[in-house]
């Protein structure tokens, strides 16, 4: 079989060069679109990423391309219109659960730079500025953190934050037996909204959750309160967000996702012009921190997608594809 990459970068070829064994690979640079789908040629399988565009016409494209599997090398399938890839009989798998820690430990890590500020400290000592002025960050030790979803990586980070001494505050439709079991706390959005210090969003991008962070749930929040996103841009209302910065009544936001980010992450665009305003003025916070969809990319969690795109493309081959992996039977 014949797989053709789309939004393929060095690490891409890298790891599925590494564990390939008997499949043909076809590597492109661009995103998966209607103006890209040309690039096909006697593929049965695509493998795409978080910002390929697969809506009903890329995928009747795709469908008289005679395409029989999209692999997704991801979590998230917001991007797919699983509905149209029924309809066309072609298969859609994904990777679940690629090392939940690499997201859950960059969550972490966002909250430690925004809080204690070594990022600013960094850029300082390599000035000679050793001056400790505007650096001031508080305990994680007895704060509350909310953390909204607890599938594989919401349980990872609230386990994490429990060994920090947190308070940790859960939301999700299905409570985890486990996490209750180590004294994490269900409680209603609204009641997690009201008691967090920090906020951290690890749920599914859907039609209930789209824009789950506006105007009116940041106003639940604490004064000074810390939001972090690693999950999907579009759960969070940028514009909402901007607003509450620029009053004061949010008090830190860090994102490894950005509703907008399609055309920007995954780019180097040092030498060009960012026509996005509201990234623009986001980074002009000095309470913002953003790095560009990062929180997967550890050697674990590189070697675990190329294993298990393969093993589900396998499988789509042998008749009997994993149902924990599997979104779309053919």
């Amino acid at each position: 079989m014949k797989i053709s990459f789309f939004s393929s970068k060095s690490y891409d070829r890298s790891y599925f060069n590494r564990f390939n064994t008997s499949y043909q690979l076809k590597f492109y640079d661009t995103d998966l679109s209607l103006e890209s789908i040309d690039l096909l040629s006697d593929s049965q399988a695509v493998c795409v990423f978080v910002n390929d565009q697969l809506n009903a016409e890329v995928i009747e494209q795709l469908a008289a391309k005679n395409v029989k599997i999209i692999a997704l090398r991801c979590a998230g399938f917001n991007n797919v219109d699983l509905q149209a890839a029924k309809a066309h009989g072609i298969a859609v798998v994904r990777v679940p659960a690629y090392s939940p820690h690499a997201v859950a430990e960059h969550a972490v890590a966002l909250i430690l730079t925004l809080n204690r500020k070594t990022h600013k400290a960094y850029n300082r000592v390599r000035e000679g500025n050793f001056s400790l002025e505007r650096l001031t960050g508080f305990d994680l030790f007895g704060k509350t953190v909310g953390v909204i979803g607890t599938g594989k990586i919401g349980e990872a980070f609230a386990k994490i934050m429990k060994g920090f001494g947190c308070r940790v505050l859960a939301y999700d439709l299905q409570p985890h037996p486990d996490l209750v079991a180590l004294g994490i706390e269900y409680v209603a959005l609204d009641a997690l909204f009201t008691a967090s210090d920090i906020v951290s969003l690890h749920c599914p991008l859907t039609p209930q959750t789209n824009r789950l962070i506006n105007a009116d749930t940041l106003q639940q929040m604490k004064p000074n309160a810390m939001l972090i996103n690693t999950s999907r841009g579009g759960l969070v209302d940028t514009s909402a967000v901007i607003k509450a910065l620029k009053t004061g009544h949010l008090g830190y936001f860090g994102i490894d996702v950005y509703e907008q980010e399609a055309d920007l992450f995954f780019h180097d665009l040092s030498e060009s012009i960012i026509q996005d305003d509201m990234l623009m003025r986001l980074m002009s916070f000095p309470n913002v921190l953003i790095t560009s969809h990062q929180g997967f990319f550890t050697e674990e969690a590189l070697c675990q997608i190329a294993q298990v795109t393969f093993q589900n493309i396998r499988d789509f081959e042998a008749g009997q594809l994993n149902p924990s992996t599997t979104l779309v039977q053919p």
